[in-house]
């Protein structure tokens, strides 16, 4: 059997490998689906996913007060606002842009972090790895970076406002979501906000652009399974294990694997600008867990 440190580790790893992997999804996906509506489609197909897991394990859905209220918070402001606004603001900003501005939320999960949780204390060492890991994201992307505010800035202020609203629901998850269960809880968050994205896809965008081709449905079932189903189980389970800081600053992560990513499949380049972007990355990982990696070393030195 795993232990519980190593289960959270490999929970950690597996939210930053699909989280990274899905920048490359959608972007094929694109290729064949409109991007409100191809985010609809994804949400409703991992809502029934989830209802099959839920009757397969015998789940039951939690309908307490509390618990719808969670429910209708994150339909809307953890899916259908916030991913509306990155797939809209895409049309008209640079994805690397966008991957700076949205790495923001780290700073607002402390922010929000200190009002939320009275006894909660943010450690120095999370603050200066929280900032080195963005220096990285900065460093990673700066060769492409170009900014024109004239017509840029709609598109910056839609991608912030997105990560500010992750930054506050996981704040909000972290302190009310304690009894939810982390498959059953995003049901209805995500049949809401699927069939909403599918509505407005069809009112506001072109349908006659979908090709619902092999493309578009390899694109759509792996963001359905793996990049849904199961990051956002396993983030909501790892977000009842370990400090809420250090598991936003996972939005490091996943612009360095889209990068590989990229750079495997579709041969973009691969810089050493992009090398030193990603070691000052882990840097800042390493000193976000400072405390608990020495924490960690000296129950092993009184274990011998």
């Amino acid at each position: 059997m795993f232990s519980e440190n190593l289960k959270i580790t490999l929970a950690y790893i597996l939210i930053c490998l699909l989280w990274g992997s899905t920048w490359l999804a959608i972007r094929l996906g694109l290729d064949s689906l409109t991007p409100i509506f191809s985010a609809g489609i994804r949400f409703t197909f991992a809502s029934m996913l989830i209802l099959i897991i839920m009757k397969y394990k015998k789940i039951e859905l939690q309908k307490d007060p509390l618990s719808v209220k969670l429910y209708l918070i994150l339909a809307y402001f953890s899916f259908v606002i916030p991913f509306g606004l990155v797939y809209w603001a895409e049309q008209f900003i640079p994805s690397s842009l966008a991957s700076i501005i949205f790495a923001v939320m780290p700073f607002f999960v402390i922010l929000f972090s200190v009002f939320a949780f009275k006894d909660q204390k943010i450690m120095p060492a999370q603050v200066f790895g929280v900032i080195l890991g963005f220096v990285g994201i900065l460093v990673i992307f700066s060769e492409d970076l170009f900014v024109d505010l004239k017509n840029d800035l709609l598109g910056m202020a839609a991608v912030l406002v997105s990560s500010v609203m992750q930054a506050g629901i996981a704040v909000t998850m972290k302190k009310y979501g304690k009894n939810l269960n982390p498959v059953s809880m995003n049901f209805v968050p995500l049949l809401l906000a699927g069939l909403t994205m599918m509505l407005f896809g069809l009112l506001f965008e072109e349908y006659s652009k979908n090709k619902f081709d092999l493309n578009a449905l390899i694109s759509v079932g792996y963001l359905a399974l793996f990049g849904t189903v199961l990051t956002f189980t396993t983030y909501y389970w790892l977000m009842k294990k370990i400090n809420i800081v250090l598991l936003s600053i996972s939005t490091f992560i996943t612009p360095i694997i889209a990068v590989i990513l990229g750079w495997a499949v579709l041969g973009e380049k691969f810089t050493s600008q992009i090398i030193a972007g990603s070691s000052l990355v882990l840097v800042g990982i390493l000193f976000a867990n400072f405390n608990a990696l020495k924490n960690y070393f000296v129950f092993a030195k009184r274990e011998k």
